[in-house]
């Protein structure tokens, strides 16, 4: 397959495909006699799965040592759960200071009165001149 099929069955653009064979996430396709890369339904199921662990919210280096374990038939589960479960702990993390960040910016959009002034609480107090900055 050429890598225009391939983009057509994973949803994924061409760049992308290149972009993770550059990257060494998947194995590298092999090539044709004139140079042209020649993908096969084990580059296509290896993206496809990159890209099910990226919509997980698995970053690219997390997704290679995913993928890496997928090919290992002698891998084992308990790996793949803990980094499983260190990716939740990650993103309760993450929810955390999204949450914190949530409150702060609507604390500062209460005090702004949102009118015709230039005199503005939110610029205030991300400049540090604010009454109320931490």
């Amino acid at each position: 397959m050429n890598i225009k099929q391939v983009a057509a069955l994973t949803d994924l653009s061409d760049k992308t495909i290149r972009f993770y064979e550059e990257k060494g996430i998947i194995t590298p396709p092999q090539r044709s006699s004139n140079g042209y890369r020649q993908y096969d339904l084990q580059h296509v199921d290896q993206l496809r799965f990159v890209q099910r662990t990226r919509s997980a919210g698995f970053s690219l280096p997390e997704s290679k040592e995913l993928l890496e374990l997928y090919l290992n038939p002698q891998r084992h589960s308990r790996e793949i759960k803990q980094r499983t479960l260190d990716k939740i702990e990650h993103l309760e993390r993450q929810i955390t200071q999204l949450q914190e960040m949530k409150r702060q910016l609507t604390a500062l959009a209460d005090e702004c009165p949102g009118d015709d002034q230039s005199q503005c609480p939110i610029i205030d107090s991300l400049s540090g001149k604010g009454c109320c900055h931490k």
